[in-house]
């Protein structure tokens, strides 16, 4: 018989869909190339805290892309959104994948620069 909530209903997507985190703000304005090497330091260190690469790299790629093509990516790699915003992650093994907000948009306080 089974759970009642164990399997989706004729006709009813089980996905989540990709959309953009809700704004946030750094604990100190920040630069767009403050921003960049938080990202890239981020990325570097990311698949050493375990998971696989490739599904750090496709998540590397959806942050990265507008969300239609993000959506695209997080489908084909297998990737399971607990939030939809991308903040936490599992792949089909049951790995899981957290993203800061900083690599996902920028903070409401970014400082513009000239």
């Amino acid at each position: 018989m089974g759970c009642s909530g164990s399997s989706p209903r004729k006709g009813e997507d089980n996905t989540k869909k990709v959309r953009k985190p809700k704004p946030w703000k750094h604990p100190q304005p920040i630069t767009m190339a403050e921003l960049r090497r938080m990202r890239e330091e981020f990325w570097d260190t990311a698949p050493h805290y375990g998971g696989q690469k490739e599904i750090w790299d496709a998540l590397r790629a959806a942050t990265e892309a507008d969300i239609n093509l993000a959506q695209a990516i997080v489908d084909s790699a297998g990737i399971i959104l607990t939030n939809a915003d991308m903040t936490t992650c599992y792949d089909e093994r049951g790995a899981k994948y957290e993203l800061p907000k900083f690599v996902l948009s920028e903070p409401t306080n970014l400082i513009r620069e000239n």
